[in-house]
């Protein structure tokens, strides 16, 4: 992007956070979705960061759209995680797998926020692997007909159309290879339904899905049929990115919070920013930031080469292994930074009331979707070891 442009879009950004975090924090006490975010983000054109131009994006290049997920990272990992459903789930596997016609067809109506989209990989009993996915089509004339459950699927239950991976119904063995869908969730053979009982993330929409005998045009099937483990790989490295650069932005948050409250609470007779063991932890939250600040960054030029270079094996490994480590990092740094804050919140900071409280309820869920830290570490090892270490065969 020009500079121009970059700054323009991070100042879009911005100002859609700050408009956006008053009905943030109302509906978060509240437990309920944000009925805001989506017209706040359509008014501040957020809808489509990474979309290219000719499609109504932004046509933000992986570095900028990472500084932009930091930024939605402050406002919450509920805000982030939209927007990972929406962009870096939703959008990149069309911008990349789609051709011309599925493009145009879903590519402006995603950023217009007349198709808010999803990505439907997970299954109640397949999480870490999915090979484990019991998912079915099958090709009936210019249809495929699909069946299936999806679980724990962030838009889960506000989608308008989901990436959905899926086996044939009719192969085993070598001949049952996955295939990816873009599927349009209207229709009673498409049921939702929400997950509100979570740990965290209440302004955000979890949900699940159910299609029986759901039947979508053949020329819904995106990329090649039988290349969809790939699709769903790929996308995970886009979708690991912006958990990394939205906790990345939960530690940003968590500073400011924790240096402004050491400033102005006082106990035993001083501010406790004088402290030394307050001091202790304000340390370490920096360190969390600044490490997770340059991870990210190095993974974020890594996709980006990548991206340029379509087809490159050499570079898709090294943006893999860079976003591995940049999310496992990431993660784990915003967990303990949101541990810290709260400690030194006090009782105060066991209280979603205040900010650091609400971080460490949403940001735990980072080590688990997108990849779960046990398989984040494999993933990391294998990639040092060679394949034949492969721990999970």
């Amino acid at each position: 992007m020009l500079a121009a442009e970059q700054a323009q879009l991070l100042a879009d950004v911005d100002a859609f956070c700050e408009a956006l975090r008053p009905h943030e924090e109302l509906c978060y006490l509240e437990h309920r979705f944000n009925d805001q975010l989506i017209p706040l983000a359509l008014k501040h054109n957020v809808l489509g960061l990474p979309v290219p131009k000719q499609y109504g994006g932004r046509g933000a290049d992986a570095v900028t759209y990472a500084r932009a997920l930091a930024r939605l990272g402050r406002e919450g990992t509920g805000v982030r995680t939209f927007f990972s459903g929406h962009t870096s789930i939703g959008q990149y596997p069309i911008i990349r797998y789609g051709n011309d016609e599925q493009k145009q067809r879903y590519l402006p109506a995603s950023v217009r926020g007349e198709k808010i989209l999803a990505f439907g990989l997970t299954e109640p009993d397949a999480g870490s692997n999915p090979l484990e996915m019991t998912s079915t089509y099958r090709r009936e004339g210019d249809e495929y007909v699909l069946n299936g459950v999806k679980y724990l699927i962030s838009n889960g239950a506000i989608c308008q159309a989901v990436i959905v991976l899926a086996y044939p119904e009719d192969k085993s063995g070598d001949d049952r290879r996955m295939s990816a869908f873009i599927v349009d969730t209207a229709g009673h053979t498409f049921e939702v339904e929400d997950l509100p009982a979570k740990l965290g993330m209440p302004t955000a929409n979890t949900g699940m899905f159910q299609m029986n005998d759901h039947r979508i045009p053949a020329t819904n099937l995106l990329g090649a049929e039988g290349n969809g483990f790939r699709i769903a790989m790929h996308t995970l490295i886009s979708g690991r990115l912006s958990v990394a650069a939205g906790c990345l932005g939960v530690i940003e948050d968590i500073l400011t919070e924790v240096l402004n409250y050491a400033k102005e609470r006082s106990q035993h007779g001083k501010l406790i920013g004088k402290h030394q063991l307050v001091q202790e932890h304000i340390a370490r939250i920096e360190i969390d930031r600044a490490t997770s600040d340059a991870m990210v960054e190095r993974a974020a030029i890594a996709k980006e080469a990548s991206d340029n270079a379509h087809g490159d094996a050499e570079l898709l490994a090294k943006a893999d292994l860079a976003v591995a480590e940049a999310k496992y990092v990431a993660s784990n740094a915003a967990w303990d930074a949101a541990d810290r804050g709260v400690q030194v919140f006090g009782g105060r900071g066991w209280s979603s009331l205040y900010r650091v409280g609400r971080h460490l309820q949403d940001v735990r869920v980072c080590r688990i979707y997108e990849g779960t830290d046990e398989i984040i570490q494999l993933k990391i090892a294998l990639a040092l070891l060679g394949k034949e270490f492969a721990a999970f065969k």
